[in-house]
């Protein structure tokens, strides 16, 4: 019968992630398979793949035809070049050694890569924060300032309102001090003209006598 590595979907909505499988090509996409021989998670970046190295290049060798996604996923765990490798072990273009060597060399370019971009990725992501943080400090400043400004034109509004009622407190007070000097000036001559008065009496009555 034919059969193919593919992937069987799992997950909720909007957040799936992938058994890949080996099943007949007759079943439904998310039906009975033969064997699961790995997990692909595209939700991480990057994506996660957990594969039976094995199981996979064992499958590939008797015939199971991967469809273009499972072959992306083979290919990049390295399933593929393994597989084109023994082909020209059997063929006779160099022997095991050579084909094993290679497939270290493709291996560990591979993996400087991943690791490479794995890097690139913590390094964008702290960058963004960085700036993030630097915009958020910017944003707080202004609302700082923009605070500060209403204050300060509060309090020059306050300040302006207050001067007029001082200003006719003073004139009050000014007033108020200019009528009690007054009253003093007039009390003096009331007191001279009550002493006069008994002098008066008493030249009358020398003149009479």
């Amino acid at each position: 019968m034919p059969v193919k590595i593919r992937l069987a979907r799992h997950g909720r909505k909007k957040f799936a992630f992938y058994h890949i499988v080996v099943a007949d090509s007759r079943a439904p996409r998310d039906g009975k398979y033969i064997e699961r021989i790995g997990l692909y998670n595209p939700n991480t970046n990057p994506a996660t793949i957990e594969l039976d190295f094995d199981k996979a290049l064992g499958w590939l060798n008797n015939g199971a035809q991967p469809t273009d996604t499972a072959r992306a996923i083979l290919s990049y765990r390295g399933v593929m070049m393994k597989k084109h490798l023994l082909e020209g072990v059997r063929k006779g273009a160099f022997d095991e050694a050579e084909a094993e060597r290679r497939f270290e060399a493709w291996m560990k370019e591979k993996e400087t890569k991943i690791q490479s971009k794995i890097e690139k990725l913590a390094s964008d992501a702290s960058t963004d924060a960085e700036k993030r943080l630097a915009a958020e400090a910017k944003v707080n400043e202004s609302r700082a300032a923009e605070i500060a400004k209403r204050k300060s034109d509060l309090a020059a509004e306050a300040k302006a309102a207050a001067a007029p009622a001082e200003e006719a407190t003073s004139e009050e007070e000014v007033a108020e001090e200019s009528k009690a000097e007054e009253a003093t000036a007039e009390e003096p001559k009331a007191e001279e003209t009550t002493a006069e008065e008994p002098k008066a009496e008493e030249d009358k009555k020398d003149t009479e006598a």
